[in-house]
């Protein structure tokens, strides 16, 4: 857990940056088409500060999401593999089922990171302060300009994205586990 939770620092650290970059070049009507020049004019315009203005959330949206997915996909595994034989058909369904749920029930820790990374006009324009700050601002201002619905927007699109993945993931896990396992226990019997 403690490695978990150390990894989930370090790798969030290195990858928060890239994902502000990232989000800034996909919006409608981005005025970057380069990622140097969208570093260079968040660095220049907003600091270094905005590289990192959604680290705790992103933070707060990886743990949980991480927390649910190796629950759901321990859950599902004793549902329709107990005997935790190689099983690829059941590593898939319970990648993707395990993704999908993690997906969906961390959507709107993501909603607002992506606010907070962005910093939409729309919402820009409906926040008091003029700029969104920390998580809780994000909250405020995502129910402000559109409800809790607004929460949810691009569920869908996460879920069909987690799901391929960490199918993905968890069958290749398996596999190098069952491989590994059964060279060691072939090594131990030629002993």
């Amino acid at each position: 857990g403690a490695a978990g939770c150390v990894a989930t620092l370090l790798h969030d650290a290195a990858m928060n940056p890239a994902e502000v970059v990232k989000q800034r070049m996909q919006m409608y009507n981005s005025p970057y088409q380069r990622v140097t020049d969208c570093v260079r004019a968040v660095w220049r315009n907003e600091g270094a500060g905005a590289f990192y203005r959604s680290y705790t959330t992103q933070l707060t949206m990886n743990i949980p999401f991480q927390a649910i997915h190796f629950m759901t996909y321990e859950f599902l595994q004793e549902q329709l593999n107990p005997l935790r034989q190689y099983n690829p058909g059941s590593h898939m369904v319970s990648g993707a089922c395990a993704g999908a749920v993690a997906a969906a029930a961390t959507t709107p820790l993501d909603v607002c990171k992506t606010l907070l990374n962005t910093q939409e006009s729309l919402a820009l324009s409906s926040n008091i302060s003029g700029h969104i700050t920390g998580m809780a601002n994000a909250f405020r201002t995502v129910y402000q300009v559109g409800g809790v619905t607004a929460y949810f927007r691009g569920v869908q699109a996460r879920v069909i994205y987690q799901m391929p993945s960490t199918a993905i993931a968890w069958s290749v896990y398996e596999f190098f586990k069952y491989i590994l396992t059964k060279r060691q226990e072939e090594w131990r019997a030629g002993k």
